[in-house]
């Protein structure tokens, strides 16, 4: 029987072994979220570790392109930020 969540959508049912350390975390932190069930929390935890690791991909895109650019390129892309935040200073003294 599959049940539905908001954010997770159908569900299903697994079988896991894990080290009693883990086991020890995964109730620790269903007591402390005060969650319905121990599978909610290792649901919520495994979301959180996925949005990490999402962040540090963007992360890691915006370095490398940062890194791929070439000195005049550098150059160019602060002369446009330079001239951003200078049109925004002269919309924000406006009356």
């Amino acid at each position: 029987m599959s049940t539905t969540t908001r954010k997770t959508g159908r569900k299903i049912k697994k079988s896991f072994s894990i080290s009693l350390e883990s086991d020890s975390f995964i109730r620790k932190s269903c007591k402390e979220r005060k969650s319905n069930s121990e599978s909610e929390t290792l649901d919520a935890l495994l979301r959180e570790l996925m949005t990490i690791r999402q962040r540090q991909a963007i992360e890691t895109a915006y370095a490398d392109y940062y890194d791929s650019l070439s000195d005049d390129e550098v150059a160019q892309q602060n002369a446009w930020g330079l001239f951003a935040e200078s049109q925004l200073a002269k919309k924000d003294r406006r009356p």
